[in-house]
């Protein structure tokens, strides 16, 4: 056993009677309480006006920390901020806040953060976004107020915030030792990130899980609206207290009138909801956790922020699952604890425990199998040319030439087509798509990466959309991500983790990934809006019978196509099923299929495409 004062070497007598965390075999032990330790509410006023009264916004968090930091033990801080907590609450079993006695002081804390971490030497603040629970002002949806609300706490942390309690009292930090990570899933997510990219001093690390990076991608993609009828402004009204939902309306309805629904276009709205281009900004080192069959938030969410990452040189890790918007808690338990655990404890703790000499990627390929790589996309990967070609009967084909002669495929828009019917029998034709298959593959087939379709078409109407699928035809078992529990089943059983009070535990009911048997597979999609083939900013109309170049990427992948199966391209142009507006011209629409293609981001590149039977 060896004892440490944030990594510090013993002194003499006196210095010994100050607290200290305990570390064995790598890793802070649980030598701190969990029912004495203190807790505490406080109030931060804040630096902006999100509801127009004319007052700034108070941020509150209630804060819990060993008992032993009123004695000299200086501690790092794990803060989830978060706009659900007496909304729609956090966690697999949808756990809120809860002051049972009435004292102004949290005796149900979500999740098991405070149960694990605080008896090993954390400090763990639960933060209410702007507008939501114990804090003043509205919801934004990630507008500038929704993004500095945390960063309210972590300047207080560092000396440069004043926080009050209840009684109008100043508190200070005096225990924090200089240290803070944030953690949190979905819209929680993109606090820690927005908090982040602000490159606020005293925030070291962050651990987002499923969160939008860019809020544009999350109602938006390619000037499509994917989640229209003023989802933003939706959005805000379920995080909000019923009590003041009347209350913050007018800022609903200004953000309703701002969001652009009527096209897509990306404008000043968005900018503020990105964090992507404010990445240089970042000092904070990144966990990133992302299902890759996130239909919420789309996977393009982490791929965009981990290429900015790589760009700029910070410091990171990622874990990739095969689970929809799901926690990993609740997809690879043991580990994910195990690993944030380290994490936590080396970047707030300094705690020389090996992790960033790891594998940086971890990545599930099956339901429970799990891969290590050195890097995301895989190292090798490629960008190998796929071009379409003509069919005879049935579905074109595929190969990595394109077709000696050109050739036309037609198709007309249908807004009501089904993702069923777009999909299923590949090789009948149909009026409302086009379908592309390989021959059955003779290796494995590893794309790992964004995927991008380069179509050269034109249309009979001022307007249309695009969408492209890729499609996995073969029969396997896969987890189940698009069932009930988005590849899990909750089961009964419990197990604990961290230590209990009577009125809060760490236990949480177990999981199992949920598998099933189908004959294919949607890898990946993508959709555009033809009229913003130039610019997501500008929309552009079409000469009608004028061929224009048309090129956008799908959903980003890692994903191993088997021997015998079949690769598909589905070509159709609106696509109901991913968004929310679909088009209502009905074009005819002809694709030049010599110059049409799709771009995979292949391992081993256009060797591997050859010896996989293209």
């Amino acid at each position: 056993m060896v004892l440490a004062a944030l990594g510090a070497a013993p002194q003499a007598q006196a210095a010994q009677d100050v607290p200290t965390i305990v570390v064995q075999d790598g890793v802070t032990q649980p030598v701190f309480g969990y029912g004495d330790a203190i807790r505490e509410r406080l109030f931060i006023d804040s630096t902006f006006d999100s509801d127009n009264d004319g007052l700034r916004d108070i941020i509150a968090f209630d804060l819990m920390r060993p008992a032993a930091t009123a004695n000299g033990l200086k501690v790092p801080v794990i803060m989830d901020a978060s706009p659900y907590y007496s909304t729609v609450c956090r966690g697999n079993e949808s756990e809120c806040k809860a002051d049972l006695d009435g004292d102004g002081l949290l005796d149900k804390w979500p999740l098991f953060y405070d149960n694990y971490f605080v008896p090993r030497g954390y400090a763990v603040i639960l933060l209410d976004m702007v507008g939501t629970n114990n804090s003043t002002g509205c919801p934004t949806t990630n507008a500038n107020q929704d993004n500095l609300s945390a960063k309210q706490a972590i300047n207080w942390l560092n000396g440069r915030a004043t926080a009050r309690n209840a009684a109008g009292q100043v508190v200070t930090a005096d225990w924090h030792n200089g240290k803070s990570g944030m953690i949190g899933k979905s819209y929680d997510g993109s606090l820690a990130m927005a908090t982040a990219v602000t490159g606020v001093k005293g925030l070291t690390t962050v651990v987002p899980i499923s969160g939008p990076t860019e809020y544009y991608d999350y109602v938006r993609s390619n000037g499509v609206v994917t989640r229209g009828n003023s989802y933003v402004a939706s959005l805000a009204n379920t995080v909000t207290n019923p009590e003041r939902r009347d209350y913050c309306k007018p800022v609903r309805d200004a953000m309703a009138a701002a969001d652009g629904d009527e096209t897509g276009d990306y404008t000043a709205f968005w900018n503020e909801r990105s964090y992507v281009k404010k990445v240089p900004n970042m000092t904070a080192s990144v966990l990133l956790y992302h299902g890759l069959n996130d239909d919420n938030v789309r996977a393009d969410h982490f791929s965009k922020f981990w290429y900015a990452l790589a760009e700029n040189n910070i410091q990171r890790k990622l874990w990739l699952s095969q689970e929809g918007h799901v926690d990993p808690f609740d997809s690879r338990r043991a580990v994910w604890v195990s690993t944030l655990h380290r994490w936590f404890d080396f970047w707030l703790h300094g705690i020389a425990n090996g992790i960033m000499d790891e594998p940086r990627v971890d990545l599930e390929r099956a339901a429970d199998v799990w891969e290590t790589h050195a890097d995301w996309p895989i190292p090798g990967k490629a960008d190998t040319e796929v071009f379409l070609q003509p069919g005879t009967t049935g579905a074109g084909g595929l190969k990595l030439v394109p077709t000696a002669k050109p050739a036309t495929g037609a198709f007309q828009d249908s807004r009501t087509q089904s993702q069923n019917t777009m999909i299923l029998n590949p090789d009948t034709v149909q009026p409302n798509r086009l379908a592309f298959l390989s021959a059955p593959l003779t290796a494995p087939l590893h794309i790992s990466g964004t995927p991008t379709v380069q179509l050269r078409a034109s249309a009979d109407q001022t307007d249309t959309n695009f969408g492209a699928i890729l499609v996995d035809y073969g029969t396997d078992e896969r987890v189940a991500h698009r069932a009930s529990g988005e590849g899990i089943i909750t089961l009964t059983t419990e197990d604990c983790w961290g230590l209990n009070s009577p009125t809060d535990d760490g236990c949480y009911k177990q999981t199992a990934k949920r598998v099933a048997t189908a004959d294919y597979e949607l890898v990946t999609k993508g959709i555009m809006d033809a009229q913003n083939r130039q610019s997501i900013r500008t929309a552009v109309p079409l000469v009608v019978g004028e061929s224009y170049n048309f090129t956008f990427p799908l959903l980003p992948e890692d994903y191993v196509f088997k021997p015998g199966h079949r690769i598909g391209v589905i070509i159709v142009a609106s696509y109901p099923q991913y968004s929310s507006q679909a088009d209502t011209t009905a074009a005819n629409i002809q694709v030049a299929l010599k110059s049409s293609k799709i771009v995979l981001p292949v391992v081993g590149g256009t060797a591997a495409a050859h010896a996989a039977g293209f």
